[in-house]
């Protein structure tokens, strides 16, 4: 086999190897051959894109729903026409290729992957010689959008109430109002809930606080819908025809992903719903959005060297490649399934809760 070895790898700039916008990614195509070799060309290719694909039964028949939008895709030329006869000769041996891209700085949906759909951030690599078929190389990158801070009432505080009437085994109401500091926490902050409650009925209500996730696909018209509870809290039980105010705190988890609502095809949004318990009736409750922001995070990376020249393809706005090789140490990323992989999905796992809306 005359090429031994084909890979991509690149420099983490944080303990999490993710990346944001305006990142600049420093990286290396390596190369090894068995014996000197020509080649027609050598290309890096980076790219921003979504694909959702589910199918549905109705009775005999099944339908596939599927949807794809692509956010960037910039190419580069590594190796390309440099000898008369379009060719390029490598010598016996590893050869190393380094590269430097930044990343659009513009709104980009994150890295997201479920059995539905998916957001990929990757470089392709793409090695062509004549009379023999294209070797192909791959690497995911991670990516976690800065926090979007125009998203409307972001950190304007929230309020609902509720209403409720016991005419079946009991009598009088129950109201229930329901207080938040504002919309928009980072992974780790506290959140505070005040809940107001007026129970003028025969029934002690037990408050419950649940935090849930909602992932939502579209595609051809259609949405595939996806809950999940993250925490459930409760409290001591109202008794009947008292009033009392309770307070709340729960901690976003630290690894809980942030909300994606800047893709077009998937969202992936979080609720709180406030439920009191009422025997024998049912339970009147109160639902908040909640938007997941990312930790701001410290970065440190070294400024991107002389670039080289791009060609960009579909929507992107212009990334820097450069051919200085880097000092940093490399650490590859394990990639997750591949984006060109099979477009039918495995179902939802039955474990999963589902929360009514």
């Amino acid at each position: 086999m005359t090429i031994k070895h084909f890979s991509i790898e690149y420099d983490a700039i944080n303990s999490k190897n993710t990346f944001t916008n305006g990142d600049t990614i420093n990286g290396r195509i390596i190369v090894e051959v068995s014996k000197q070799t020509r080649i027609q060309s050598l290309v890096l290719i980076a790219t921003g894109k979504a694909r959702v694909c589910w199918q549905e039964q109705y009775g005999d028949n099944h339908h596939v729903y599927w949807a794809d939008e692509k956010y960037y895709s910039v190419q580069h030329h590594i190796l390309r026409e440099a000898r008369q006869d379009g060719t390029e000769v490598i010598a016996k041996g590893r050869h190393i290729f380094p590269f430097s891209f930044k990343i659009p700085d513009r709104k980009l949906p994150s890295s997201f992957k479920s059995s539905v759909g998916k957001i990929v951030h990757k470089f392709r690599a793409e090695l062509k010689r004549s009379l023999k078929l294209t070797k192909k190389a791959k690497a995911h990158f991670t990516f976690v959008s800065k926090a979007d801070m125009d998203i409307p009432g972001l950190m304007d505080p929230q309020y609902g109430c509720k209403d409720k009437a016991i005419k079946l085994f009991g009598s009088g109401t129950i109201s229930m109002d329901v207080y938040t500091k504002k919309m928009g926490y980072e992974q780790g902050e506290a959140l505070q809930i005040i809940l107001k409650i007026s129970n003028h009925s025969t029934r002690s209500v037990k408050p419950k606080f649940i935090l849930y996730e909602k992932r939502s696909f579209f595609a051809q018209g259609h949405r595939k819908l996806w809950t999940n509870e993250i925490l459930k809290q409760k409290t001591e039980a109202v008794a009947p025809s008292t009033s009392e105010t309770v307070t709340k705190v729960i901690t976003i988890p630290r690894d809980l992903p942030p909300s994606i609502l800047n893709c077009a095809i998937i969202k992936m949004e979080y609720r709180l719903k406030i439920r009191l318990n009422v025997k024998c009736a049912s339970d009147p409750k109160i639902k908040l959005p909640i938007v997941i922001l990312p930790e701001a995070r410290p970065v440190t990376q070294t400024p991107p060297s002389a670039s080289f020249g791009f060609q960009t393809v579909g929507n992107s706005n212009q990334s820097t490649w450069s051919a200085t090789p880097q000092q940093t140490a490399s650490q590859p990323l394990g990639p997750p399934p591949s984006y060109e992989e099979n477009a039918l999905y495995p179902p939802l796992p039955e474990s999963s809760k589902q929360t009514a809306f």
